[in-house]
């Protein structure tokens, strides 16, 4: 019995943590920035509520909207929630997505002015197995669905991969061209060293002679 409660407040204690929180004004926007593979599922739980813990969160003023924009700046998703919810999409490209938070207060201007807290957790690939694997009394539908579970999780370790690869090969490529441009910039200066060195003692040979010193 000891045990069973134990993990219970486990469980509930894991579903009140946040990843990360910040501050947000009403009618504020916020972004911040993901790095994501090509063909990965991204899954956001937020839960937002006053900074003042002194002011009841249930009221009907509260709500966020969620915009995500891919590396090219074109706009996936853009929805609007209430206090508290969960939203999903899929990059289709690999990069850096824009996930950007809107307070959409119904308040006047002049009257949002309260501070309020946002949490945020954001999930990249399949995190959780199908519910139906709890439901399923048949052992091949349970197996089934494990089978399927695993696929997805080689799946998107694949695609992590292939995006680290990619990565990797960027940034071989612009340390090549930033070596190869300081090979040419010495040789630049090199050349300009030497030709100033060879017409400055053509000058002082001319001076020499033109005095007679030589």
């Amino acid at each position: 019995m000891g045990i069973q409660m134990t993990g219970l407040l486990v469980l509930c204690y894991l579903e009140l943590t946040w990843t990360m929180f910040f501050d947000l004004g009403e009618q504020e926007e916020k972004c911040i920035i993901e790095e994501v593979p090509e063909d990965t599922l991204v899954t956001g739980y937020f839960l937002l509520e006053y900074w003042d813990s002194k002011k009841p969160n249930h009221s009907p003023h509260l709500g966020l909207t969620v915009t995500v924009s891919d590396p090219d700046h074109q706009t996936l998703m853009s929805k609007r929630y209430g206090r508290k919810g969960k939203f999903t999409f899929t990059a289709h490209s690999s990069g850096l997505h824009f996930l950007c938070m809107q307070s959409n207060s119904t308040r006047f201007a002049v009257f949002a002015g309260d501070r309020l807290r946002l949490h945020l957790d954001v999930q990249t690939g399949e995190h959780t197995m199908d519910p139906g694997t709890v439901k399923a009394k048949d052992t091949v539908k349970t197996m089934e669905y494990s089978l399927q579970h695993i696929i997805d999780q080689m799946m998107y370790i694949s695609r992590q991969q292939n995006f680290q690869r990619e990565r990797e090969e960027t940034f071989r490529q612009i340390s090549e061209q930033t070596n190869g441009n300081i090979l040419w910039w010495a040789i630049l200066q090199t050349s300009i060293l030497l030709a100033v060195g060879v017409w400055q003692m053509k000058r002082l040979k001319d001076f020499l002679i033109e005095k007679k010193l030589v």
